[in-house]
């Protein structure tokens, strides 16, 4: 696969560039290691493309998982209490999960464990790989980094779409770069408050 177009947010990367030239260059390369044909084997159902040999991204999140994996990049969970009293969150959303619940529980609520997930992170950088659907974007963007971020477990994330032109040649309901890139320029300079970037990626 190859890097088609990207968008750097808040000097997302800027700061790759600086800080992390050697993890760049291995989300590059691995996005260049990635064979797209070798991924072109949904056999579509759909009326418009039916009978149409469309690319898996079952297959793609597979290649990126291995190429990932292999240069040691790792999944990552962020686990943090919740309750349904807002007050209570604001106070404890900065504490420790451990306190967190005993902070809640303190207030006579009833602790929640949720937590948030990521697909890879390697000091400090987050990846996620977005061949879901488009919804998914949004709470990558706005929820799963901002989340990282805020919790200091990184300082950049990085987000992988496929453009319109592969796209197209996906199942209904896919995101694209062109449509993401724009839910992030229209909401202002500093939403999401966290540095990323946004990589289009084609065949």
């Amino acid at each position: 696969m190859r890097v088609a177009a990207r968008y750097s947010h808040l000097n997302g990367e800027e700061y790759l560039l600086v800080h992390r030239p050697e993890l760049w260059q291995e989300v590059l390369a691995t996005i260049e290691q990635v064979d797209a044909k070798s991924c072109k084997t949904k056999q579509s159902k759909e009326s418009r493309k039916q009978h149409k040999l469309l690319y898996s991204p079952v297959d793609m999140n597979s290649a990126f998982k291995a190429g990932f994996e292999a240069l040691g990049w790792r999944e990552r969970r962020n686990t943090f209490w919740v309750t349904d009293d807002a007050r209570i969150l604001r106070n404890v959303y900065g504490l420790r999960d451990s306190h967190q619940k005993s902070v809640i529980e303190a207030s006579g609520k009833t602790p929640i464990l949720s937590y948030n997930q990521t697909d890879f992170i390697k000091e400090r950088v987050a990846v996620e790989v977005q061949f879901g659907k488009y919804a998914f974007v949004a709470h990558d963007l706005f929820v799963k980094h901002l989340s990282f971020y805020v919790s200091d477990i990184i300082d950049v994330a990085i987000e992988i779409l496929p453009m319109k032109e592969l796209e197209q040649e996906m199942s209904s309901g896919v995101p694209y770069y062109e449509r993401d890139l724009l839910n992030v320029i229209r909401q202002g300079r500093g939403v999401p408050a966290v540095p990323l970037v946004l990589i289009g990626v084609a065949p």
